[in-house]
């Protein structure tokens, strides 16, 4: 029988180790957190790092493991059940993140080519899995989706899973703009952005090019973003030191710690990311005024170029460069996935993985 608990994370890689971490030096009011997956020393390893760090700041947060059977969203139920979590954060992956700067493998050069969507299913399979094991256990927690969450919480939703929100993506933008202005009044500036608005910032000044982001600062809209923040460039590798971190303040919001005004990408299962407020635990979702735009805009619908689009029908389809080096591969994989065949691809997409080196 696992230990009842406020907060489950799910995923004991890098983003879920920055996610614990930061709750442990940044928690103000008693907070218990599981730290949920199947590597038992890796889980017993954060937990007395996590403990070993609040001790240090004199943080009241609490670590704890919870073993994880990621074989079914039954086996996640237990889990689920078992510490009948507020708040769960799924972190855990059957890719790992590391492919968006490693080409050495003829894997890592179809992600090069057709971009982060090219690993959707791998992105998708284990938050499927988590947010199905909420359901089965009867949990009416909020569900935070770390994995790829533009594209795959509107997998979740077509499927009519819960789903909150998740975190990083429009929150890396808003929070590095913020930074740079030494802007510390939440709610000054909105972004609204999707995932394809990340690139450019990895790239040299002189090379961003593409649709960005759309930034409103106290409601006047930016229009030389690129030349006004030439001199921000996010590291090629995952900027999980940023990404992370967004966790933790929503995850304080959604219990009740305190309201907040930021920013999440694809709350509910919308496609791109918006300002979102918390507050009495529950989240909403705005565009900016000054947007002209009360369902997702332009500003935050992708580039058909690299996208995957998840279509009302439930169809989720691949589009440009990636639906073409696809079709080399594989005429059926290239067509895309209905979401309730989600598991029936994910086979498939392991065999051509294989292949490839990946």
């Amino acid at each position: 029988m696992g230990e009842k608990c406020d907060i489950l994370v799910t995923g004991t890689g890098a983003f879920g180790e920055r996610i614990i971490f930061d709750i442990a030096v940044t928690a103000g009011k008693p907070v218990k957190v599981a730290i949920g997956g199947r590597n038992q020393a890796r889980m017993e390893w954060l937990r007395l790092a996590a403990n070993s760090r609040a001790a240090m700041f004199g943080r009241p947060a609490y670590f704890s493991t919870l073993p994880i059977k990621w074989g079914s969203a039954e086996t996640v139920a237990e889990a689920v059940a078992a510490s009948d979590p507020a708040v769960v954060i799924q972190a855990a992956s059957v890719q790992s993140p590391s492919v968006i700067h490693t080409t050495d493998s003829a894997w890592g050069q179809l992600v090069k080519k057709g971009g982060l969507s090219v690993t959707t299913v791998f992105q998708s399979l284990l938050s499927e899995r988590a947010a199905r094991a909420m359901r089965l256990a009867g949990n009416q927690g909020a569900f935070i989706n770390c994995c790829y969450p533009d594209v795959v919480n509107g997998i979740l939703a077509a499927k009519n899973l819960p789903i909150t929100c998740g975190v990083g993506n429009v929150a890396i933008l808003s929070n590095m703009f913020e930074g740079d202005l030494g802007i510390r009044r939440a709610g000054s500036l909105k972004v609204l952005a999707h995932y394809q608005c990340l690139g450019p910032w990895r790239l040299p000044a002189a090379e961003r090019g593409g649709t960005p982001a759309r930034v409103w600062i106290d409601d006047e809209e930016v229009d030389d973003l690129y030349p006004r923040f030439a001199h921000l460039k996010l590291t090629p590798e995952p900027v999980i030191d940023i990404s992370g971190c967004t966790t933790v303040p929503i995850v304080y919001a959604l219990l009740g710690h305190h309201d907040l005004l930021g920013h999440a990408p694809a709350p509910e299962g919308l496609p791109g990311g918006y300002p979102v407020a918390i507050k009495d635990r529950v989240m909403t979702w705005t565009c900016p005024p000054a947007s002209n735009a009360t369902k997702p805009s332009p500003g935050t619908v992708p580039s058909r170029k690299k996208a995957v689009l998840v279509e009302d029908d439930g169809r989720v389809v691949y589009c440009g460069t990636m639906r073409s080096e696809f079709a080399k591969l594989s005429a059926t994989l290239a067509e895309g996935f209905h979401v309730d065949d989600l598991e029936t691809v994910y086979a498939e997409m392991v065999e051509l993985r294989a292949k490839l080196g990946g």
